[in-house]
């Protein structure tokens, strides 16, 4: 049971190192077809890997220089836990958070956590809980008092 835990963290850590690199044939190979995801900050939800590939694009056009770094990991049964801290500087626009922030060249650092539950060898499901107001925040982004 640990060795198969030790592949699903593996996997799971090249999903995020994928990620930094925009590398979106390593990103979608482990995904399943019938993959969920959801974005719990931002309330967004896809289906399929076409649509969470997108969205991935998405956050990388806005932060062309975002990466992921993991600080702490746990495995269950089928599921990793990576608890993440996201970098990067927003030079592009920002789509999906109530509308479209535009570039404001401030650079962020949020707290994350990814719950990636696997099926096999595929990720069937991906829970992303973001630190929206802190992201919101460090962009300038929120209304003043």
């Amino acid at each position: 049971m640990a060795g198969e835990q030790q592949d699903l963290i593996k996997r799971a850590d090249g999903f995020i190192d994928a990620f930094n690199a925009g590398d979106w044939q390593r990103f979608a190979e482990d995904l399943a077809p019938d993959l969920v995801y959801e974005e719990t900050g931002t309330q967004r939800r896809t289906d399929g890997v076409d649509a969470y590939v997108q969205l991935s694009q998405g956050w990388k056009q806005a932060f062309p220089d975002a990466r992921g770094a993991i600080r702490n990991v746990v495995a269950s049964g089928n599921t990793v836990v990576q608890e993440i801290t996201w970098e990067g500087t927003q030079t592009g626009a920002l789509e999906g958070l109530g509308g479209s922030l535009p570039p404001s060249g401030k650079r962020v650092n949020v707290l994350a956590s990814l719950w990636i539950s696997f099926s096999g060898d595929q990720v069937r499901e991906i829970h992303h809980h973001l630190d929206v107001l802190g992201l919101l925040g460090q962009l300038e982004a929120l209304p003043g008092p």
